[in-house]
């Protein structure tokens, strides 16, 4: 299939820090680091995704395959998500998550330092709840997010939801198939962001 093609965003300053919105630890700062390509999402996109998630997610297990700031999970577990997952590549980083959740005492945090195609395609059949991908935007024109949309398909419960932001929307076509449904989309700036139901297991 072909990919939708990146664009270039707009350089603009990072934050030193971004906020948790809600939940029990809203308020709480997480550190955004000197690293390249992170890109914090932001409140705005946040509070959208919380709102179309529900503001109660608890019980719920999440993977944020491309953590980052870990903004998505911890975001999920303030809201009181029982598991998340937080998968980073970069150690600086990997590193900083694991200080933030122990700062924030989230004992359901899990931070893994590694490849976040890799270690959804490890968690395949395990029924989790929700998976939020942030890739690299510097990789759209690759197939960096077809492989981690078909890795997340194969981890989720058939009631579970995927995340994804991207440099471009996809099509309701590109995504149904890779065996996705669009259930709804934003933009804000240079950021496209959905939200998708799995349709089939065949994939």
């Amino acid at each position: 299939m072909k990919h939708p093609p990146s664009h270039p965003a707009k350089r603009a300053r990072k934050p030193s820090s971004v906020r948790i919105i809600g939940g029990s630890h809203k308020r709480s700062l997480l550190p955004v680091l000197e690293a390249e390509g992170l890109r914090p999402t932001s409140d705005r996109v946040r509070e959208t995704l919380f709102n179309w998630l529900g503001q109660d997610l608890r019980g719920w297990r999440c993977i944020d395959a491309f953590s980052g700031t870990g903004a998505l999970g911890f975001e999920a577990a303030s809201r009181g998500a029982a598991d998340v997952l937080l998968v980073e590549q970069n150690t600086k980083l990997a590193l900083s998550l694991n200080a933030t959740a122990t700062r924030l005492k989230l004992a359901g945090v899990r931070v893994e330092r590694g490849d976040g195609v890799l270690v959804l395609g490890r968690e395949a059949g395990r029924k989790w709840d929700a998976v939020f991908l942030d890739p690299p935007f510097s990789q759209a024109s690759g197939d960096l997010f077809a492989r981690a949309l078909r890795a997340s398909r194969a981890c989720l419960k058939p009631s579970g939801v995927c995340y994804l932001e991207a440099p471009l929307a996809w099509s309701p076509d590109a995504l149904a198939a890779l065996g996705w449904a669009l259930e709804k989309q934003g933009q804000a700036g240079a950021v496209y962001f959905h939200l998708l139901k799995p349709v089939s297991s065949d994939l």
